[in-house]
């Protein structure tokens, strides 16, 4: 079988004028489209996870609001799996191990958003239960964190998080899956 495309989260309230924007949003999802284009043409499969608020008093992804809803670059067309979660590991409490265990992926080509909670949780799962994982660096995005009085950069969170993804996955930019 051939690779799938597992994109992570690349909804609306990540990007300008959503409820938790990120910095980079715009690049990243602009290469999660050059990804998901690829995939279509050669009718490689496509996992769209999507996470919905579970809690009542969520500040984003809430379900029925604009914010919850793909990024139109990356929209799903029909046909296409999708899988909602609740929890940053897009495995957990969902169907998505199953999906790809049918599908029998030579590997999981990941994109999506956020670096630092939903693309790390994923990725570390999805190595866990044995899957051969490719990121697509530059096609994940993130937001600055603090610590103990420290802020931490966006740059410096997205380095940090993908050099420790390097020791469960493939850490290449876009164009070497393309390539």
């Amino acid at each position: 079988m051939a690779d799938v495309l597992l994109l992570i989260d690349l909804q609306n309230d990540y990007f300008p004028g959503g409820a938790m924007e990120l910095q980079g949003a715009d690049a990243a999802v602009a290469r999660a489209g050059e990804l998901l284009r690829a995939w279509r043409f050669c009718r490689r499969p496509v996992v769209h996870v999507r996470h919905l608020a579970a809690r009542a008093d969520a500040t984003f992804f809430r379900t029925g609001t604009p914010g919850a809803d793909f990024h139109p670059e990356v929209a799903p067309l029909e046909g296409e799996a999708v899988v909602e979660k609740a929890f940053p590991n897009a495995f957990r409490g969902t169907e998505l191990e199953a999906r790809l265990r049918d599908l029998k992926p030579d590997a999981l080509v990941v994109a999506g958003m956020m670096t630092h909670m939903c693309v790390d949780t994923t990725v570390r799962a999805a190595a866990d239960l044995g899957f051969t994982v490719r990121l697509a660096a530059d096609a994940t995005a993130t937001r600055p964190l603090a610590y103990s009085g420290l802020l931490v950069p966006p740059e410096h969170v997205q380095a940090a998080y993908l050099a420790a993804l390097q020791s469960f996955a493939d850490v290449v930019p876009t164009g070497t899956l393309l390539g």
